[in-house]
């Protein structure tokens, strides 16, 4: 999404006993994981959908939102195709 965009990306990965410690609560930031486009906090402690993290983007550059992906009928659920 990066390079689709040309934003920044920050990424932080600590040890899992650091995110549980008082000094972390105290920063008021998400439960990791998690994902953060500017202010916004899109999930804590879970995986975010790719069309939901590029709308996040898109509405924080001021951009018009992505189109939705396309519903699969039943045979391209089953398949994943």
């Amino acid at each position: 999404m990066a390079a689709k965009y040309q934003i920044e990306t920050e990424y932080t990965s600590k040890p899992r006993a650091d995110y549980q410690t008082d000094e972390y609560f105290e920063l008021d930031l998400p439960t990791a994981p998690a994902i953060m486009v500017g202010d916004e906090i899109l999930v804590e402690g879970s995986d975010c959908p790719e069309d939901k993290l590029e709308g996040a983007i898109c509405r924080h550059l001021g951009l018009p939102a992505p189109e939705p992906p396309a519903r699969k009928g039943l045979l391209g659920r089953m398949f994943k195709s």
